[in-house]
């Protein structure tokens, strides 16, 4: 059962729920985290994962960046994506969504998450960290672009799309980074494929960035969604390690 609560930010564009978590002890101020969702949504998955990286002695909060299409429960799937084949139905739903969510709706929404979680109990905002999952892993790394001096740690788990042909591609922002960066690859992601992976990585070296990524052996697309058929307990727990070893890193 989760601990934190769901709150309500105002952004330019409306309102957008999330969930506000912190570790059960708090000893403050907190260094805040921001955790962007999968395209699967806000849900009690992601307020699971908040929870844990908050036991580590951050603030987090997950916003649920569909705002623009409805809550998150109008959003969250209906049936169990466990089961063989509902995944695979949920998304044509949901990748709608995902394609409208534009670099400048990010750039837009970000200003209110991070004041949202700086108006949290004991939390010293001006050092963040974030992380993301599938496409919330592109934009995490926007997010660190957008306020180099406040996020000093990116984690960034079986992200899709991080290299594009397009101008506006996600890994073009890499050169304004100030962070440290950690991206576990998901294994024959046809969202991420070997050429994309080597790509960033020449990004981050050429950007003199300081990162680790690694291709997850065995690990599928999504594999840190215990709610799903694609979970893998060894890829979600090696990503939590790496997680929590970066943000000790950078963050305290």
């Amino acid at each position: 059962m989760t601990r934190g609560r769901r709150i309500q930010i105002t952004t330019d564009d409306g309102t957008a729920e999330a969930y506000a978590t912190g570790p059960a002890t708090q000893d403050g101020p907190l260094p805040g985290v921001l955790l962007f969702m999968d395209a699967i949504g806000l849900r009690p998955r992601i307020e699971e994962m908040a929870d844990r990286i908050a036991d580590w002695g951050y603030a987090v909060l997950a916003p649920n960046v569909f705002y623009r299409h409805g809550t998150a429960a109008d959003i969250a799937p209906t049936t169990d994506l466990r089961l063989p084949g509902e995944r695979e139905k949920f998304f044509p739903t949901v990748m709608p969504l995902v394609a409208s969510h534009t670099p400048d709706e990010a750039a837009r929404d970000l200003p209110a998450y991070v004041a949202a979680l700086a108006g949290q109990p004991d939390v010293d905002a001006s050092v963040l960290g974030v992380t993301g999952y599938c496409m919330g892993a592109r934009l995490a790394l926007r997010a660190a672009a957008q306020l180099p001096d406040q996020v000093r740690a990116v984690g960034m788990f079986h992200g899709g799309g991080i290299v594009t042909d397009a101008d506006d591609s996600p890994h073009l922002v890499v050169p304004r980074l100030h962070a440290e960066v950690v991206a576990g690859h998901a294994d024959h992601d046809g969202s991420m494929p070997p050429e994309a992976i080597a790509a960033f990585d020449t990004a981050l070296r050429e950007a003199g960035v300081r990162a680790t990524t690694a291709v997850y052996p065995g690990a599928p697309h999504g594999y840190t969604m215990a709610d799903t058929s694609m979970y893998d307990e060894a890829a979600t727990e090696r990503h939590f390690t790496e997680l929590r070893e970066l943000f000790a890193r950078a963050l305290r």
